[in-house]
């Protein structure tokens, strides 16, 4: 069976007969499970995926143990590698769909499974879905998840690997969704729509969340009818790709004839000009130094070519969002690395999904560096009276905090050179705290063994707890700790949670661990600073730069990491970026797991040992 296909138009239509879905960018499959060894996963090519990505059958056949899975059933989805709830790692999944060998097929599986999104369902059971309206299909595919007690929204977080793609009646807001997580785009489906087989139908209408850039031609292809294009990278031309399509007939043959007249050379097919054609061009995605999709979209005559840099390419490919000016993003930040303010807003845009969740609700205090490391530094906690409309402030004992609630907010702190995000472990208007944090705090980073120790005993215990525990760096020389909780337990409680880690730790290493908070009498010990976890205290938050003559970031970590090879050191942005690119977020699920902690078994067990202290009774 061949899928029903969208046509691509640059708006949507509006009106009450119509919804919209988010298009995320993966492999496109039919999914068919006639029995436990019934099943298959075809590409729009009829190529079988399953062989790519086992997990998906895998998941299927636990379903069928545990429920009453209705067969023969047919939906129709997207295999995707989840960013976030909105937008896909599509390079990575390339790289899945390539690999041959089983085992390591099986090890990419099991690092960093897929997810199969169904937005359509064809067949349930003995009845046929194929001509039934497009309401009524989504209703039967909201019936069936629910059913099997599978996610009806996209989340990287939720450990089933089949989750369901919703829909909206709102399409402005979806939109600003979607391009604030930098997902690929929208589709309008309309209500009484059947699916058409193997059809490209205007029933499903498409837009792409294009990027745009400004170039100029440098040559033309005559054997393929395809433009090269590039922009001044330190006055030397730096080709960025070519395009093809876009162009009208006639704009073409213009365009052709032109380049011919002017070529300052040839060889083989290949007309070569100088700089002189400015065109802007809508594109998706910069990869491997290409643009992905290029499409024409108008020739800039006024522009010159001068004005097309590299620089510029970077900050308009950042796509950032509108009202947030950047100053100065040429402008060096550190010494011993070679980081532009641009690099760093770029790396705040990129990282905002898995950055923004961290800060939400937290009242910030800020260490900027108006001048990069080359000057003064200070704490910002009260909001500038200049701040944007944007801002939300949450106002406590006279403090007038920022809330970093928005990509807005995010984009204007990196502007303002913010390069540290410190936040309480307590959201504002909240009165229970919101996680537990040991801060691993060795005498330099030729000590950072202590800390791998230090978390590799706290990782242990906890296992035995059953509570789930999450890692990362500080950004400076130590590592620390989480414990996510469900609401409802305070100060009193945490306190004596910590204090009875720390104290264990100690009693049981007192040659590398100690709580004396003056650094003189710590004798090379890593300090276990359980005091910091406290009201009004704050920590690093993940993902945060510091301000160090490294650029180091507190970088979320997997636990198989926490080892002797580990070191603070080799988390600079570049290998912060390319690691949520392959490996995603360690820190995903951070928020559902709080549900999960059984937090209040231990606490009760505290409280009865220290009654029992209290109370001169021996300890059992």
């Amino acid at each position: 069976m061949k899928p029903m296909l969208p046509i691509l138009r640059q708006e949507l239509p509006t009106g009450n007969d119509w919804h919209y879905e988010v298009k995320y960018d993966g492999f496109r499959g039919l999914l068919t499970v006639q029995s436990e060894d019934q099943i298959s996963l075809q590409s729009r090519n009829g190529k079988d995926l399953l062989r790519h990505f086992p997990e998906i059958k895998e998941q299927i056949n636990v379903l069928m143990e545990e429920f009453a899975f209705p067969v023969p059933l047919v939906l129709d989805g997207e295999v995707v590698l989840l960013r976030s709830s909105f937008s896909t790692e599509f390079q990575e999944l390339q790289v899945r769909g390539r690999m041959r060998n089983e085992q390591k097929i099986h090890d990419a599986a099991a690092r960093r499974p897929v997810t199969f999104l169904a937005f359509d369902l064809l067949q349930y059971e003995k009845t046929s879905y194929v001509k039934a309206p497009y309401l009524t299909r989504k209703e039967k595919l909201k019936e069936l998840f629910t059913l099997l007690h599978l996610p009806l929204d996209p989340a990287p977080s939720h450990p089933m690997i089949l989750q369901m793609v919703p829909f909206y009646n709102d399409q402005e807001k979806l939109w600003k969704l979607v391009v604030n997580e930098e997902g690929e785009g929208l589709v309008a489906k309309r209500s009484q729509s059947k699916w058409e087989t193997g059809k490209r139908s205007t029933n499903w209408i498409k837009t792409k969340n294009w990027k745009h850039c400004q170039c100029f031609i440098t040559a033309l292809d005559e054997a393929n009818d395809y433009f090269h294009i590039g922009v001044f990278n330190n006055e030397q031309i730096m080709p960025i790709g070519l395009f093809h399509f876009g162009l009208s007939a006639e704009e073409k043959k213009t365009l052709k004839a032109t380049i011919k007249q002017n070529s300052i050379n040839k060889k083989n097919s290949l007309y070569y000009i100088d700089p002189a054609i400015t065109v802007e061009i809508s594109y998706l995605h910069m990869h491997e130094g290409k643009l992905r999709e290029p499409h024409f979209k108008q020739f800039l005559f006024s522009t010159p070519s001068e004005t097309c840099t590299f620089n510029q390419f970077r900050l308009d490919e950042a796509a950032l969002p509108r009202g947030v000016d950047i100053t100065h993003p040429e402008k060096p930040l550190f010494q011993e690395c070679p980081m532009t303010k641009l690099d760093y807003i770029r790396y705040l845009r990129e990282l905002s999904v898995v950055i923004l969740p961290f800060l939400k609700d937290r009242p910030l205090t800020c260490i900027r560096y108006p001048h990069g490391v080359f000057g003064e530094s200070f704490y910002q906690k009260n909001t500038p009276d200049y701040s944007p409309s944007f801002v939300e402030i949450h106002k406590e004992a006279a403090i007038h905090y920022t809330l970093c609630n928005n990509l807005e907010t995010l984009i204007w702190l990196g502007n303002q050179l913010a390069l540290e995000f410190h936040v309480p472990f307590q959201k504002a208007k909240e009165k229970f705290v919101n996680e537990v944090v040991f801060d691993l705090d060795p005498p330099s980073r030729d000590h950072f063994s202590l800390a791998v120790k230090a978390a590799v005993i706290m990782k242990g215990l906890f296992d035995g707890l059953n509570l789930h525990s999450y890692v990362k760096t500080s950004g400076n020389k130590g590592l620390q700790v989480y414990i996510p909780l469900p609401p409802g337990y305070t100060w009193e409680d945490t306190s004596l949670f910590t204090e009875f880690i720390a104290h264990y730790l100690v009693n049981n290493y007192p040659e590398d661990f100690t709580i004396e908070r003056l650094k003189k009498n710590r004798k090379g010990r890593l300090y276990v600073d359980y005091i910091q976890h406290g009201e009004g205290k704050t920590i690093i938050a993940p993902y945060s730069l510091r301000g160090n003559e490294k650029a180091l970031v507190a970088t979320p970590l997997w636990w198989y990491e926490v080892n002797d090879d580990l070191h603070p050191e080799l988390f600079t942005i570049d290998v912060v970026l390319r690691r949520f690119q392959e490996q995603g977020c360690p820190f995903t699920g951070y928020e559902r797991e709080k549900n999960h902690q059984p937090f209040d078994k231990v606490i009760d067990f505290l409280n009865k040992q220290s009654k029992s202290q209290k109370e001169g009774t021996p300890k059992k």
